[in-house]
């Protein structure tokens, strides 16, 4: 298994399954449509960002979605985690920490002195995030009515 930019055909294999990765990451509150997902992310990808995905036998089984964003209040600009999927089969091995660390290592790299990601209240990746030294920053609420 290695971790590497994917080629052109992987990002697509990656753009066709991330409608998945949303539902996911937002316990299944958030079902894009593939229209929707691919459009979010050519504009995130024309903005800078990148995918780093992990390999393993010509196979995409994960990626992470990272790149640059700027704090609203402050205007300060921090590396960011778009996006972090294992797929099913391959989860629970140890993956995520290792797209993780890449990313962090990419991102410092870059000059960012802060990395910042947002998450849903239940994600199981709350675990990984506070074990690697993410700590919660900003608690967003909502009220159904």
């Amino acid at each position: 298994m290695e971790i590497r930019r994917p080629t052109n055909q992987e990002i697509e294999t990656i753009i066709s399954l991330s409608p998945q990765a949303v539902s996911d990451g937002t316990l299944g509150t958030a079902k894009p449509t593939a229209e929707k997902s691919e459009q979010l992310i050519r504009s995130l990808l024309i903005k800078g960002s990148y995918y780093l995905a992990a390999v393993d036998n010509g196979r995409v089984i994960g990626w992470i979605l990272v790149g640059t964003s700027t704090d609203l209040f402050t205007d300060s600009r921090h590396g960011f985690i778009y996006e972090l999927f294992i797929i099913q089969a391959f989860r629970g091995k140890g993956l995520g920490k290792h797209l993780m660390t890449a990313a962090i290592a990419q991102l410092r790299d870059e000059g960012h002195t802060e990395v910042r990601l947002s998450a849903f209240l239940g994600n199981n990746a709350i675990k990984l995030y506070e074990k690697m030294g993410f700590n919660i920053r900003t608690v967003s609420m909502s009220l159904p009515l």
